[in-house]
């Protein structure tokens, strides 16, 4: 840390608070301090000035440092928030009386569209004013965002560095009551058991040059959608990550802040548009790692005298033990005619158990190189027995990987053949899973009048599929009536959940 530098910086944040100093018009100007940097809010713009620190992950110490991670902000960011990020500015004269635009610089600054604070998602979540369309917005940009990335020749284990690097410096900032060595030994230990997996996907081309640092503090409602802004710009280690790391940063701060809900509402959608279900047994790890991130910020914070900061250090602490702690596995399978309201009860149901969930419908047009909404008409066999025989398998496959994981698993489909029901009845034993069966009942005006109603869905069943299935369907059996939740209205919620929940925990 530059202890001349910083102090030269905190006379010219001083002197830079005079709004007759601007190139435009500004009434007043406020600074907002975090543990990098200042930024100032200016009319409609803001400039943020990075602080002359070395920090070990980030080194900013020097002018030529600055100016060239505030280039490197500009281009990285400019991906995902374009309307955002304006450009680098010079400040030029000197510390006590700066000229903006003036040459030879003594400062830059990162110039930015200022949006409202209370727009970020951190803010928006403590008012309850996320709205699931948000979540679903935020997933599908990140889904076409990865997808758009090439693959970097990064370590995959950079993540251990970047690991020990957290509890090294937490243990400088923390108390030693903090106890860190539990925490730590179990972080390790859970590196240890995913090395092989995070070097396959590295080999796999997993690893892109991501946003970075998406936390929801990081995301804006900008026009009423999601805005990824301010990536990290000062260590090409960090933000050249497994786009399930990246993915694991969002969903986790979702639970820090008690939304299961919404957590799974987005790693669902992202999953389903992207197909990256192998991505998912790194998910536990990543999240813990994502938690002491958060949890070394603040302690940061809190070294910087925000005296809110440590409570909240020790809060994301805890939670990224509890993801480093064992689950029993749970499958989920639906069964009904199409209709009968499978996949609005498996949505709920997601977002209830906290579950992965797999649409045969999805997987199905997947394997055959489509989107979930695209028509199959220029596929041919796309229905017949053999696809749906390699459909299963796939479905068997991805969720045996993610019971392995400890994950709880939904597979949406009809099930209405005894063997389709019991292949995954064998699947849970075999992985140790609770298994229930939610059969979803409905007479035959309401199948064809939900049919007849039904918008843009991966599902394609029409009033001539539901005859087809309708006529070769197999009850299901005395046995299975054991393990299964019948519902013919899944508007009581609470109902529904009171049942199915002590189902799923029922010995097996």
């Amino acid at each position: 840390m530059s202890q001349a530098g910083l102090q030269q910086q905190t006379q010219l944040i001083a002197a830079l608070l005079d709004p007759a100093l601007y190139p435009h018009q500004a009434k007043t100007v406020r600074v907002i301090e975090t543990h990098i940097s200042w930024v100032l809010l200016a009319g409609r713009y803001a400039y943020k000035i990075k602080k002359a620190l070395d920090l070990g992950f980030l080194d900013t110490s020097t002018l030529e440092s600055r100016q060239h991670f505030c280039n490197e902000e500009l281009r990285l960011n400019r991906r995902l928030a374009p309307q955002l990020y304006l450009g680098v500015a010079s400040i030029g004269g000197s510390h006590a009386h700066p000229v903006w635009g003036a040459h030879p610089a003594i400062e830059y600054a990162v110039k930015m569209r200022r949006f409202a604070p209370a727009k970020t998602f951190d803010q928006l979540i403590m008012r309850d004013k996320i709205e699931a369309r948000h979540i679903d917005a935020l997933a599908s940009t990140l889904a076409q965002f990865h997808s758009g990335l090439p693959a970097v020749a990064a370590d995959s284990a950079n993540i251990r560095i970047a690991l020990a690097q957290n509890f090294s410096q937490l243990t400088d900032l923390l108390p030693a009551a903090d106890n860190l060595a539990a925490l730590q030994q179990a972080s390790e230990h859970a590196y240890r058991h995913c090395q092989q997996r995070l070097a396959e996907r590295g080999a796999q081309g997993y690893l892109r040059e991501c946003h970075g640092d998406l936390h929801l503090g990081n995301i804006v409602l900008s026009a009423k959608h999601p805005v990824p802004f301010d990536g990290i710009d000062f260590n090409p280690a960090l933000r050249s990550i497994d786009v399930m790391d990246e993915i694991a940063f969002p969903f986790m701060d979702l639970l820090y802040h008690r939304r299961g809900d919404l957590a799974y509402r987005f790693l669902n959608t992202y999953l389903e548009q992207t197909g990256d279900y192998t991505g998912v047994e790194l998910l536990d790890f990543y999240c813990a790692y994502r938690a002491t991130v958060r949890a070394k910020v603040n302690a940061i914070r809190a070294r910087q005298k925000d005296p809110q900061a440590i409570n909240v250090c020790r809060a994301y602490l805890d939670l990224a033990g509890r993801f480093l702690l064992p689950r029993r596995a749970r499958l989920l399978i639906t069964h009904g005619l199409p209709g009968s309201g499978k996949s609005t009860f498996s949505q709920h149901a997601l977002e209830h158990l906290g579950a992965i969930r797999l649409r045969s419908d999805v997987e199905r047009k997947r394997l055959f190189g489509l989107s979930a909404l695209e028509k199959s008409r220029a596929v041919q066999n796309i229905y017949s027995a053999e696809a749906t025989r390699h459909t299963y398998a796939h479905l068997v496959a991805t969720a045996r990987s993610l019971l392995s994981a400890g994950c709880t698993v939904i597979i949406d489909a009809a099930f209405l053949k005894y063997g389709e029901r019991e292949m995954f009845r064998k699947l849970a034993a075999e992985v140790n899973a609770s298994f229930t069966i939610a059969s979803l009942q409905a007479d035959d005006a309401t199948l064809r009048a939900r049919i007849l109603s039904r918008g843009s869905d991966a599902s394609e069943a029409d009033l001539g599929v539901l005859d087809k299935l309708q006529a070769i369907e197999e009850p299901l059996t005395q046995q299975e009536m054991n393990y299964t939740a019948a519902f013919t209205d899944i508007t009581d919620l609470q109902s529904v959940w009171a049942t199915l929940d002590k189902l799923l925990e029922k010995p097996r």
